[in-house]
């Protein structure tokens, strides 16, 4: 179905140097991470399938001194280290009640957030979710996943495929209403056949007050498989490019070419 934008690491360092936060210089040890391809299908929401899918921990680094946390923390937007500074991000590295790994996302979240870069801002808040997801924490989830609606929404324009994840989103976190009327208008707008094929998922699922993990071998034939997040790239401020159509690469994961 769709590709997860946001955390995508850069090139890490060579191996005999010391990785230092761009944002504070503290040098740590951070190990690099180069996933292989997911074997399962991914969740209707884009979280990848196995084994990638238990590798989350591995994701994001985060600097032991300031908190920062990226895919690769030797590089920072010029105002992430205002963010990082600022008492909203102190709070949150402060909070107790969020899973620390979950923090991590949120932390990279937020100052995504503060420099402009909204929908992989969503991306981030919905991979704290999937964390909240596997310790059996659903208040949070469901918190996580609203916000990321947010972001997403208040971000550009959304096309067909970020739209189906919003709706998957407000699904899981029951939002009844909400995702069913952005199905219907999905729907509405004619899209490509195997995306009308999820978006009809969606709407049963939805209409069965059914709030649990689908697969996108659910909806579409398998193998569905698709890239890790990691392999995809965020530059700079800027949102990530939508690239390649969904159609496209839900032929690519169900091996169609």
């Amino acid at each position: 179905m769709m590709s997860v934008p946001s955390s995508a690491p850069s090139r890490p360092p060579a191996a005999d140097a010391t990785p230092r936060c761009a944002v504070c210089g503290t040098g740590s040890r951070q190990a690099p991470f180069r996933p292989e391809p997911p074997e399962q299908a991914p969740d209707l929401d884009l979280r990848p399938g196995e084994p990638v899918r238990s590798t989350m921990a591995r994701w994001l680094q985060q600097c032991p001194g300031c908190g920062y946390a990226a895919p690769n923390i030797t590089r920072a937007h010029p105002a992430a280290a205002q963010a990082v500074a600022a008492a909203p991000f102190r709070a949150l590295m402060a909070e107790t009640g969020y899973p620390p790994l979950a923090r991590r996302f949120l932390a990279w979240a937020h100052v995504l957030e503060e420099t402009g870069a909204l929908h992989a801002a969503a991306e981030a808040s919905l991979q704290a979710a999937w964390v909240a997801d596997d310790l059996g924490k659903p208040e949070l989830a469901r918190l996580w996943r609203l916000d990321a609606v947010a972001l997403w929404r208040s971000g550009p324009p959304l096309d067909a495929e970020q739209t189906v994840r919003v709706i998957d989103a407000l699904r899981r976190a029951e939002a009844w209403e909400d995702a069913a009327a952005t199905a219907e208008a999905l729907g509405r707008s004619h899209p490509p056949e195997a995306v009308a094929q999820v978006v009809a998922l969606e709407a049963r699922l939805v209409a069965a007050r059914d709030a649990g993990r689908h697969t996108v071998a659910s909806a579409l034939p398998p193998p569905a498989r698709r890239p890790h997040v990691a392999h995809q790239r965020i530059a700079g401020r800027s949102e990530s490019p939508r690239g390649e159509s969904l159609l496209a690469r839900l032929r690519r994961w169900l091996g169609h070419r």
